[in-house]
């Protein structure tokens, strides 16, 4: 029998195998029981609803039509680059002073191409960044293996040099913890959800003892918790690195800081929202707001985009997935009205207007949601293109009646029509 010829049930068993996964992981990730996965793959509980299978699919990192049963999933635009990305994550350099070896690059080199990284990101270019990657992994990891001693230049010919040389450690750990940052933040994206986690988890343990440094790795921590379905996990440890760069008086903390305290209170928010704890989320995106107006609109500190407009979209994005599709619309309507929404990053306005597509999917206006996906491809087209959650959400319009024009060529585009 070909896969294809296979029933949904085994099919999901197989790809779950394929996933690593057992029954009870595939189960929390969903919200239901093993007993209920254990009756899906045996062909017990029928899958009639387009919304399960959904769910489904996208807790396997596939497209739904493969549950369906048409065939391998088209390529998600990851490909080859994720596969080097991976290979450069699992390098381990325990002589990165051998000779041969290319040199560690100056910090002001590395933390521009750190910066040109996260640019490439923030404007959706996943491609262009996966190729860069590798590289910049490997010269942030030399760059922070090189001792401080081994660094300095003779101090008669350079007397600022060995002062200079003494942060570099501290400037280097910086810039390696963004790297891994960045790193893992694609991989969430691209449904690398594994590979994502040991990017965070690499990253925590470079930020070390420095509370603000760790913070900073906690939101890419809690973004790979939340992928891997662990929403309770990513709470507490997004939660727990707040708490430790709260200020006394939020008034006072300075505006980085105090972006990065609002950031993880969001990632926290989403996490909650994933395990259905409406109240929480609620506190922690109230939390998040207060902060946000200390912040105000139109800063990029440690690259989180985070501001009051930034708030109102995760608003939007926790709504969807509690379920309360008509409030995750109606803040939609009026976080667009903002002045900020239009000078966001194409890629975070992209995602967000996946996520509304999504809401508008829930209260059954296929128009509306076929509007949003045009829109998030118009505006960065990687975000639609290479996202399973993005796919996924163009198959359900697709199949839901009758495509625009619009939203025909994209699928069309995809391989999905």
């Amino acid at each position: 029998m070909s896969v294809d010829e296979l029933p949904v049930g085994r099919r999901v068993a197989q790809w779950r195998i394929r996933r690593r996964m057992t029954q009870q992981m595939l189960a929390d990730r969903l919200g239901k029981s093993k007993s209920w996965v254990d009756k899906v793959e045996r062909g017990v509980r029928t899958l009639d609803r387009l919304s399960v299978l959904r769910d489904l699919a996208e807790a396997l990192h596939v497209d739904p039509a493969v549950l369906l049963g048409s065939g391998a999933p088209p390529p998600t635009g990851g490909g080859d680059g994720v596969d080097a990305v991976r290979a450069a994550l699992a390098r381990y350099d325990f002589a990165p002073d051998e000779r041969g070896r290319p040199p560690a690059p100056p910090v002001a080199a590395l933390g521009q191409q750190v910066g040109h990284a996260w640019l490439t990101y923030q404007h959706a270019h996943y491609p262009q960044l996966l190729r860069m990657l590798p590289g910049l992994l490997g010269d942030a990891q030399r760059a922070h293996a090189v001792q401080p001693e081994q660094s300095v230049v003779q101090p008669e010919r350079n007397p600022v040099q060995p002062e200079r040389n003494a942060a570099q450690p501290e400037q280097t750990a910086a810039l390696l913890v963004q790297v891994y940052r960045v790193t893992s933040s694609v991989l969430v994206k691209l449904g690398e959800a594994d590979c994502a986690w040991l990017a965070a988890d690499r990253a925590v343990a470079v930020a070390a003892a420095d509370p603000l440094r760790a913070a900073v790795a906690a939101i890419p921590l809690g973004q790979a918790l939340r992928a891997l379905g662990r929403g309770r996990l990513a709470m507490a440890a997004t939660i727990a690195a707040a708490h430790r760069i709260a200020p006394p008086v939020p008034q006072e903390g300075p505006p980085g800081q105090l972006s990065v305290l609002g950031t993880l209170l969001l990632q926290a928010a989403l996490a909650a929202a994933t395990c259905g704890d409406a109240r929480s989320v609620g506190e922690l995106l109230d939390q998040a707001g207060e902060i946000a107006e200390q912040v105000g609109d139109g800063h990029d500190h440690h690259w989180t985009s985070f501001g009051p407009t930034t708030v109102e979209l995760t608003r939007v994005a926790a709504a969807v997935d509690l379920g309360d599709a008509g409030e995750a619309v109606t803040r939609h309507e009026q976080a667009v009205r903002r002045e900020q929404w239009r000078r966001l990053p194409a890629g975070h306005r992209a995602a967000h207007l996946v996520d509304v597509a999504r809401a508008y999917l829930l209260v059954g206006d296929l128009a509306a949601a076929g509007r949003a996906l045009v829109e998030a491809d118009r505006t960065a087209p990687d975000e639609t293109r290479s996202r399973p959650v993005a796919r996924t959400t163009i198959i359900a319009v697709v199949r839901g009646g009758p495509a625009t024009a619009g939203v025909a060529r994209l699928a069309t585009a995809l391989g999905l029509a």
